[in-house]
C-alpha cells in the first residue's frame, strides 16, 4: 500500500471528501506512475482521482462494524511514535 494513504474508516468524526479525495489522488498517482500528469494526461487523470474519490465514499459509508470508532488524535499519537522508533526522535 502506498504509505501516504491512510486507513480513513471508522473514525470519529468521519472521514472528509478533502481525505478522501486525498488519498484518492494518491492511488492514482501510483496506479498511473505520475506525480503531476501531462497535459494530455491531464484530464484523464483527474477523471480517475473523481471517479475513484467517489466509490471509496460509497465504501466507507457502506461499511459497517460493531467496534468503537478510533480517535484521530490517538492514532495520530500512535503514528508519531511508531515512526520515532523506526527512524529516531531527531
Amino acid at each position: 500500500m502506498c504509505r501516504n494513504i491512510k486507513p480513513l474508516f471508522n473514525f470519529d468524526p468521519p472521514a472528509t471528501e478533502e481525505e478522501i479525495r486525498d488519498a484518492a489522488l494518491q492511488f492514482v498517482r501510483k496506479l498511473s506512475g505520475y506525480n503531476h500528469p501531462s497535459q494530455a494526461n491531464e484530464a484523464v487523470f483527474n477523471r480517475g482521482v473523481d471517479d475513484i474519490a467517489a466509490v471509496a465514499g460509497k465504501l466507507l459509508t457502506g461499511l459497517t462494524t460493531a467496534a468503537n470508532p478510533h480517535n484521530r488524535e490517538v492514532e495520530a499519537a500512535k503514528a508519531k511514535a511508531r515512526a520515532a522508533e523506526r527512524w529516531g526522535k531527531g
